[in-house]
């Protein structure tokens, strides 16, 4: 039995209020870059995620898994020491992601939409990732992030930045 008008509208109702507080936020006034905040621009317009880093091979290593929810307007900000090659999987991550992989100056160098939960096969982002940004699977692709929008952060250099923290 397929979804009636309003069960459709009611199913797509969190998406929606975490979509529109993504994007809300990125016109509020900002004091700085924070580290619990990651700011991305394009042509598309603006958003801002609350964010938890993942910086050591701890946290990366545990990265998502075992969670059943994440909040529209949050993700995880995996960080690396230097440029690499990044790979990702699903195992025990119970909901589905967008990975969106950045390069040293902050510019987004693909997006991987939907990666499916649980699935074991590797997701390569390609060499030169200093960082990955994981967000709920479809946001990206509702808000027009895609390769070529950039990212702000305290994680990226502010001397190569596209968009510095120190923005004048």
């Amino acid at each position: 039995m397929g979804f009636g008008h309003k069960e459709m509208i009611l199913s797509l109702a969190p998406f929606a209020l975490g979509l529109l507080a993504a994007i809300g936020m990125a016109g509020t006034a900002h004091a700085g870059c924070s580290d619990a905040q990651v700011e991305l621009r394009g042509d598309w317009g603006q958003a801002r995620f609350s964010v938890e880093i993942a910086e050591d091979p701890a946290t990366r290593a545990q990265g998502l898994m075992h969670r059943e929810t994440l909040p529209a307007s949050a993700g995880m900000l995996f960080v690396y020491e230097k440029p690499q090659r990044a790979t990702f999987w699903m195992k025990n991550t119970l909901i589905p992601l967008d990975m969106i992989f950045i390069d040293p100056t902050g510019t987004v160098t693909q997006v991987h939409a939907n990666a499916v939960p649980l699935d074991l096969t590797g997701i390569d982002g390609g060499d030169g990732v200093i960082a990955v940004l994981e967000i709920n699977g479809g946001l990206a692709r509702a808000l027009g992030i895609d390769a070529g929008s950039e990212v702000r952060h305290p994680s990226f250099d502010d001397a190569v930045a596209a968009w510095p923290c120190a923005d004048p």
